[in-house]
């Protein structure tokens, strides 16, 4: 079977084609309060039992006693492995269990099991018996169950769902730079309906799909259309209502209708409200939101008590895309900016409680922004409510990321996919696009290629399932644009025939990181407009990694820095507003988020974002911010780095001088320190600089720009003399990272390491040797982007220093404690070629094994190390750190001697403590 949904039936013959975790619930509900013929719908999150697969078939296997975990939902079995040092995670299948008894008074309704969403795959059993099978990791999916329940009093039923992530040729998506999370991860419901009621088998849909026709300043129409359902014996003579009600609950206009349904009947109404005066319009600054309700009863009295009932939300917009003048709502011009978003979040994988992806929409409205494209798949239901409220517009897809399977079973897949997200989102007013393909042509399966047979008719293959899913999206949904996401390969997706499909063209481009200088960027922009003059376009991913602990005063591309990442961004926003026609951004991406084949300075990690993974903004938030925001706003940027340290500007100086980023949408901003105004300076483009002269000990900080609260940062400067043996700044401690340009913050143990430096008389500094860099990688010229293993500072080992003869410090007598860190860079395994790893492609995801080093290292002449090298104390790619005690007498300070017997001598970083 090569479709999304497997029901007993008509599809038992079907071939069992989906492998998933099985649960069993056992489930306990109370009376409920509600009117007995009204539909009852409760979240049955608590409770449940997981275990991974064992070989057994627990669908119909009585389920042992112990091996069990007991679990909430939602809930993932990736939480923690797609995080540590072991390559890979587990994909395979689980399996769930919890307990059910029903009231016997429900022996008339009709029951089903509702998942918002089960990663990958999911089978559901009753007692032994299968309901359904469902393929895709982020839709909703429901079953009916009634046939298979025991309603006697006291009796227990076992309801089973195995769900499994396991890779699937047939199921995108086929790979990704994100993690394919398995479990039940989003919220599990039991519905039960009266036999009269609302279609429930409509690719879990509400049943109900509000549009708005026609809408201006001056009138609203508002179309309400759905399936009504007779389970019952007898034929009924029934009432549909339909009420619309404002943003307080008044009644605006209401429409009836009366139909007769056979007993199995199934029948469509549709119910027009025409001429809505003066409608207060949905929009970002003003999401006003209406509710409509829809509701049947018995023909007859008007008080007859609902059979059934579902609402929507409705906002009353109208919209327009336009290849010259970009997008405009309810006749007004209006830019989209905003973000994309991940549904992870640190220590929980994607098993999310709604309040946190509630609050992930919150923050990007306090923000400014008005606009989230919901990537790379569609998420909890809580997102599209958060952005209805909020005054957020969106853009939301399904995950045909990266290649596709020419496949029936693929296609199919899709298709049920794509129609599953539109019906699930049909009523969301916040929602203006419909996509269905990222970066499709972004890596072409092995031995095809542009040129050759064999890869054109790969392409014309996607382009065939792109016009199917268009065309789709279409029929289902004919108000909204569709969009088709490409990477930056413009000529590709023209001979691929991709540009001409959908309604918009999204383009993730990123030049000035993977490719190319900055310029690159709004030259792309120039030539889609020149070639594609009918086509809108949005720029759906734009971003640059920025691990917060880094910084750079003089950032380069791939370093990682807040700072490169501040230059990227500032540079990108001023061309997408300079140029009416593009639409939108998108920045890449809201916070942080799991990718587990990553490596890099954050292992597993994407850091292209604007806030941590624990939601901490970063400066190119606050940078949005002073652009976006209406009210006046003031910043102190690098806000999160109150732990700085650096070189006195000299001798004599006792203070060393940083520069500062103020963010503003005021004209000026004036910058104090302790209290002393360092100047009013104007404001370029949102930004306001400053050169700051740095204390020992507490610096406070306070910016202050026009009617704009003033903003206070508290720095702690470590204070470095130049001339290490000064009686007028005594030596304390000193973290250097060797082969490097950056400053690593480490907030947990207050400590900074500083960037490499040759020796000079009196300081401190490396002799001879040059930094360690990937041959031929064309990314940072040092520094490799492998994940070192037992540590989490991986930035810092990633880089060295090769070759270097000694490490000298001239420190005053005393005792101190040299730490030394290393990590073999040069004699390692290949690694998996990503089309996400910074390096070229094939150039050096692993750089060849060298032959092995050898060097001895001696503390003041005193042999502490010997025969160092990947066979002896530094295996390949783990950290290695050693921590030697040295007395110190008067002029001798501390000499580190690298004696090399094979190879070059290597050095990481190196600490340096006085003790006493």
């Amino acid at each position: 079977m090569s479709g999304r949904i497997f029901r007993p039936g008509a599809d038992s013959q079907s071939p069992r084609y989906i492998r998933a975790a099985v649960c069993v619930l056992l489930l306990f509900l109370l009376p409920f309060g509600q009117a007995a013929a009204q539909r009852i719908t409760q979240s049955i999150n608590s409770d449940w039992q997981f275990r991974k697969a064992d070989g057994t078939d627990y669908s119909q296997t009585p389920a042992p006693a112990t091996g069990w975990e007991k679990v909430a939902i939602p809930h993932t079995w990736n939480a923690l492995d797609v995080t540590d040092d072991e390559p890979g995670y587990y994909r395979g299948i689980g399996w769930y269990r919890k307990a059910l008894r029903v009231p016997a008074s429900w022996q008339n309704r009709r029951v089903y099991l509702y998942f918002e969403g089960a990663g990958q795959e999911a089978s559901v059993y009753v007692n032994g018996q299968l309901a359904g099978r469902h393929a895709g990791g982020y839709t909703a999916f429901s079953f009916p169950i009634s046939q298979w329940l025991k309603f006697d009093k006291g009796a227990q039923n076992e309801v089973v769902v195995k769900v499994d992530n396991s890779p699937n040729a047939a199921l995108p998506p086929l790979s990704a730079d994100f993690t394919f999370y398995g479990g039940l991860y989003r919220d599990v419901y039991l519905v039960a309906a009266n036999p009269v009621h609302f279609d429930l088998d409509n690719h879990a849909s509400s049943g109900l799909f509000v549009s708005t026709p026609a809408v201006s300043a001056e009138a609203a129409e508002v179309l309400a259309r759905g399936t009504l359902v007779n389970e019952s014996t007898t034929k009924r003579r029934l009432t549909v209502l339909t009420e619309l009600t404002d943003h307080a609950g008044n009644l605006v206009a209401q429409q009836r209708s009366s139909l007769s349904l056979a007993a199995g009947e199934k029948r469509e109404f549709r119910q027009t409200f025409a001429g809505l005066r003066r409608p207060h319009l949905w929009s970002p600054a003003d999401p006003y939101l209406y509710h409509v309700t829809t509701t049947v009863r018995e023909a007859g009295p008007a008080d007859a008590a609902p059979l059934d009932a579902v609402s929507s939300p409705l906002g009353l917009r109208w919209y327009r895309f336009d290849a010259a003048s970009g997008f405009s709502l309810n006749g007004q011009p209006l830019k989209l900016i905003g973000t994309n978003r991940h549904q992870d979040f640190p220590g929980l994988g994607n098993a999310l409680p709604d309040a946190l992806a509630e609050r992930d929409l919150l923050l990007l409205k306090q923000m400014g922004g008005n606009f989230l494209r919901v990537s790379h798949y569609p998420q909890d239901p809580a997102v599209l409510a958060a952005c209805d409220r909020l005054g957020i517009l969106a853009s939301v897809e399904i995950p045909v990321v990266n290649a596709i399977t020419d496949s029936p079973a693929f296609f199919e897949n899709c298709k049920n996919m794509q129609t599953e997200m539109i019906r699930q989102g049909y009523n969301h007013p916040s929602v203006i696009i419909w996509a269905y393909m990222n970066e499709v042509l972004l890596r072409l399966p092995a031995g095809l290629t542009k040129d050759n047979d064999a890869g054109k008719a790969y392409l014309a293959r996607v382009a065939a399932l792109a016009r199917e899913l268009d065309a789709l999206t279409r029929r289902e949904d004919p108000a909204r644009y569709t969009m088709l996401v490409n990477h930056g390969a413009f000529e590709l997706y023209q001979q691929a025939g991709l540009l001409n499909i959908s309604q918009l063209i999204g383009w993730n481009l990123y030049a000035g990181w993977y490719s190319g200088g900055f310029q690159g960027f709004p030259d792309f922009l120039d030539r889609h407009r020149r070639e594609l003059p009918d086509k809108p376009l949005l720029v759906t991913e734009f971003g640059a990694d920025a691990d917060a602990r880094l910084h750079s005063f003089n950032p380069l591309r791939f370093d990682k820095t807040t700072e490169y990442a501040n230059r990227y961004h500032q540079f990108y926003l001023k061309e997408i507003l300079a140029r009416p026609f593009v639409a939108g951004a998108t920045v890449w991406n809201l916070a942080e988020f799991n990718s587990e084949s990553r490596q890099e300075a954050v292992p597993h990690i994407n850091n292209k974002s604007l806030l941590t993974a624990d939601r901490q903004p970063k400066d190119a938030y606050l940078f949005y911010q002073a652009h976006l925001l209406k009210t006046p706003f003031v910043r102190i940027g690098s806000r999160a780095w109150t732990l700085r340290s650096g070189l006195a500007a000299g001798p004599d100086s006792l203070h060393c001088r940083q520069p500062v980023e103020v963010y503003t949408n005021q004209p000026s901003a004036e910058l104090l320190l302790n209290g002393r105004s360092l100047g009013t300076h104007p404001a370029e483009f949102g930004i306001v600089r400053f050169t700051v002269p740095f204390g020992a000990g507490l610096n406070q900080l306070t910016a202050r720009a026009g009617l704009a609260p003033p903003d206070n940062v508290e720095v702690q400067f470590q204070l470095l003399p130049t001339n290490l043996a000064s009686e007028k700044w005594p030596f304390t401690e000193l973290n250097i990272s060797l082969g490097d340009q950056r400053i690593f913050t480490d907030a947990r143990l207050n400590q900074v390491w500083l960037p490499e430096q040759a020796y000079a008389p009196g300081g401190w500094g490396y002799v001879g040797g040059h930094p360690f860099a990937l041959p031929g990688s064309g990314r940072l010229p040092y520094g490799s982007d492998r994940n070192i293993l037992g540590t989490e500072y991986d930035a810092m080992y990633e880089t060295q220093r090769v070759g270097l003869s000694q490490f000298r410090l001239d420190v005053p007598a005393g005792q101190y404690e040299v730490t030394l860190h290393f990590a073999e860079l040069e004699a390692v395994p290949a690694a998996e070629q990503l089309a996400y790893n910074l390096a070229k492609p094939d150039a050096a995801a692993a750089a060849p094994a060298k032959a092995a080093r050898r060097f001895d290292v001696s503390l003041n002449g005193l042999l502490v190390l010997s025969d160092l090298g990947p066979e002896n104390g530094l295996p390949p790619l783990q950290a290695a750190s050693f921590k030697l005690p040295v007395s110190v007498r008067n002029g001798q300070g501390i000499t580190l001697d690298f004696n090399a017997t094979a190879g070059e001598a290597v050095l990481n970083g190196i600490q340096v403590k006085r003790v006493e």
